[in-house]
């Protein structure tokens, strides 16, 4: 069986280190949302957290009765959000799939500890494949401004921000913003779309010049993926393409559960180097070792 080695603790200082100087790049998922663990001192009620990808297929799909369309092609436990989404949008339009969208991922909804947890840290750089404003408000809850970049699916000069700090970190929203219903990369055909955009020339890319050139300089710290979704690693490696990697700073992914063989091919070829620890468990190390106090409740 493929196995890999677990971080060790001079790693995890050296991710402290970076991020007390500002000089790590946090890439952000829906993970970030994962209810605590029950032996956790911390807790994130379901009630206020988001759904996960196929919680919101599951209840997408209930709203269009897909299963009975599709009887032979999908079980709730394998549900592609990509496709139910596009159906919805089919039988019902855009506009109330995004609405649907917010209203599952928006409403009534918190940012966790780990959230704000991370907000209160030094990352001037920020991208998130989340449509959701919960780490917009935790910024703001943390006394920051956050300057905000949205993905266009239309091949348009992006605006840039050439001096994110702290207290105003510049956050990347690649699959797009719940505000924006046309930006949301959710259906097949977005993904489409998004792939033929991230191959624009340097003018028209979607990711500004800032990010696009800190990933050549700087460490980035995954939290809230899981590395075996294909659309992240194509994502990912896509940033990275035409870039020599014996020039490329390390990347960390926290990630409870690694698939061993994305492990492996990424560990070996040094894209990655995973963290085997649930988000709960690493943010509060982290953060003790950023700030030497305990992460709040």
């Amino acid at each position: 069986m493929l196995t890999g080695q677990p971080l060790s603790t001079s790693q995890i200082e050296d991710i402290a280190t970076y991020v007390r100087q500002g000089t790590c790049i946090l890439f952000l998922g829906a993970g970030v949302h994962s209810p605590a663990p029950e032996d956790s001192s911390y807790f994130y009620p379901d009630a206020d957290r988001p759904p996960f990808g196929r919680e919101l297929a599951a209840r997408l799909a209930q709203k269009v009765d897909f299963e009975s369309v599709f009887p032979s092609h999908e079980s709730n436990e394998s549900l592609s959000l990509q496709r139910v989404s596009l159906f919805y949008e089919l039988e019902k339009g855009r506009k109330q799939l995004i609405t649907e969208v917010s209203s599952a991922i928006q409403e009534d909804k918190k940012p966790s500890s780990v959230l704000r947890a991370l907000a209160s840290l030094n990352f001037p750089l920020v991208i998130t494949t989340n449509y959701d404003l919960l780490f917009e408000r935790a910024l703001i809850l943390a006394g920051k401004e956050p300057v905000i970049s949205i993905y266009d699916p239309e091949p348009l000069p992006v605006s840039d921000f050439t001096n994110p700090t702290s207290k105003r970190p510049f956050v990347l929203k690649i699959h797009g913003d719940i505000s924006k219903p046309q930006s949301i990369v959710i259906t097949d055909e977005d993904y489409i779309q998004f792939v033929l955009r991230m191959g624009d020339k340097d003018s028209l890319h979607p990711v500004p010049m800032t990010f696009r050139y800190r990933f050549t300089t700087w460490p980035t710290l995954f939290v809230g993926y899981s590395l075996i979704d294909y659309n992240l690693r194509l994502l990912f490696k896509t940033l990275r393409w035409k870039i020599d990697l014996s020039n490329v700073p390390m990347s960390y992914s926290v990630d409870h559960s690694p698939d061993p063989l994305i492990w492996q091919v990424w560990d070996r070829r040094g894209y990655v180097k995973f963290i085997a620890q649930n988000v709960w468990t690493f943010l509060p190390q982290l953060y003790q070792l950023v700030t030497g106090e305990e992460m709040p409740q």
